[in-house]
């Protein structure tokens, strides 16, 4: 049972030397009973301390790894329902289902599609996450034969899906060394499922569609046999069932701490729709509302870019935006008269700007300017994108050096800043470009003369 705060107050060391980052040992005490702060912040907790208040300290959702090689999926862990409170730490997996009874080019196609999908967004390259093989056809063989056929032309992490123990073991020999999830142990075979996932020593999803109360005697009856990395599915599949479900599991991990619904849940949203394109909603309702892998039947670019997109904006830390490192970028390979265009750290902004540059075939320097992250306007209005910093930036990089001109070019939605900026670069020439990204090109090709 989770301690209060004046509970774990008793094991601190009452000295409110504030290098956790709270005020008192009493303030720290109170966020580590909410959640919202971890033992390790105090240094000085002892051994028999940390011990006391491993309780209190243990996340309420456990992480759950499943992996292949390098390639990983890393569920779990989370300390709150709503993202605005500190932040969601581990992105859901997103895997696509194949069937062992699909004909072999159809699975060949399949698994190349998907472990060759990638896509830059905001400088960072993603892709799906894992693939799940079905014994669909209920033969062991022809699941084991399925299973290494995928495993031998894609490196990502599976799910092998089978309620029969001899096809699960006849599967994970084919994969020796990788840590697959098993799905799913059942009320009718948990003994078997566990037996393998304790032996194998891989997660193990535990399904019920009779209610919580069952899944959550399922996954006691498990955690008490020694295994530990659970994932859980409640057996519901529809837009409104698994809405109410996934978000009373959270609720009852976080808040009321209940163990036994303490894990990672997994999702098949194309048993809840009737088309692949309501498949892609429900499964964008699964990456809010609170799935940790979810496992699709079809997969399209077009759908992937979606979801992926979806879920870097809900699992983005919201009080630390996504940005670039400041400095000086080299936009195609610009040369001495090339422009010099300024922007902000704001990685959506950067790569905006970039990306228009490149399109519109000018090679550039593009001075970013260090705003914590914060766009052009937002930056401005916060004080954090003045005359004073533009002008900091452009020195301290060596602007100058890289240019043979002294033109810059500064976002028009901040034209304001430019007599300021004037004062703070006499020897520049200050340009007011577009107010938008996509009129970059225009611009340029109307205003730009070194």
């Amino acid at each position: 049972m989770a301690l209060t705060g004046i509970q774990i107050y008793k094991y601190l060391p009452k000295t409110n030397c504030k290098e956790c980052g709270h005020p008192t040992c009493l303030a720290f005490a109170m966020k580590l009973a909410a959640n919202q702060a971890e033992l390790a912040s105090c240094p000085y907790v002892g051994d028999e301390a940390k011990q006391a208040l491993a309780a209190a300290s243990k996340p309420p959702i456990r992480l759950v790894t499943v992996s292949a090689g390098d390639k990983k999926i890393e569920v779990g862990n989370e300390t709150v329902l709503f993202r605005h409170e500190k932040t969601f730490v581990h992105p859901c997996g997103l895997a696509v289902r194949i069937k062992d009874n699909a004909p072999a080019d159809q699975v060949d196609k399949t698994v190349q599609e998907v472990s060759d999908y990638s896509v830059d967004r905001v400088g960072m390259t993603f892709g799906m996450d894992g693939i799940a093989v079905e014994n669909a056809s209920g033969d062991a063989g022809t699941f084991a034969k399925c299973v290494e056929k995928v495993a031998s032309k894609s490196n990502l992490p599976l799910i092998l899906m089978s309620e029969k123990a001899d096809a699960i073991n006849a599967a994970l020999e084919k994969v020796a060394g990788a840590k697959p999830a098993i799905y799913a142990a059942t009320r009718d075979n948990i003994d078997e499922m566990v037996a393998i996932a304790k032996k194998s020593g891989c997660p193990l999803a535990v399904r019920s569609s009779n209610g919580l109360g069952e899944l959550a005697e399922l996954t006691e009856k498990a955690a008490k046999a020694g295994v530990e990395d659970l994932i859980l599915d409640p057996g519901v599949r529809g837009f409104g069932e698994t809405l109410t479900t996934l978000t009373q599991i959270r609720r009852l991990a976080l808040r009321k701490r209940f163990e036994p619904l303490g894990y990672p849940v997994i999702t098949f949203p194309g048993e809840g729709a009737s088309s692949p394109d309501e498949e892609a909603v429900l499964a964008g309702q699964h990456v809010a509302k609170y799935g940790n892998i979810i496992v699709l039947d079809h997969f399209s670019p077009a759908a992937a870019y979606g979801l992926i997109t979806l879920r870097l904006n809900i699992y983005t830390d919201p009080q630390k935006p996504i940005q670039m490192k400041p400095g000086l970028y080299q936009i195609g390979e610009p040369k001495a008269t090339s422009p010099l265009c300024v922007t902000t750290n704001f990685s959506l902004t950067y790569f905006s700007i970039a990306g228009e540059l490149e399109a519109a075939g000018w090679p550039s320097w593009l001075l970013v300017c260090d705003t914590e992250g914060l766009s052009v306007l937002t930056a401005w209005s916060a004080g954090k994108f003045d005359a004073e910093k533009i002008a900091k930036t452009v020195k301290g990089q060596n602007a100058a050096e890289k240019v043979s001109h002294r033109n810059v070019v500064i976002p028009g939605g901040v034209a304001v800043l430019r007599g300021e900026l004037e004062e703070e670069l006499p020897d520049w020439k200050i340009m007011v470009g577009p107010r938008e990204a996509m009129a970059v090109g225009g611009y340029l090709k109307e205003n730009w003369k070194a």
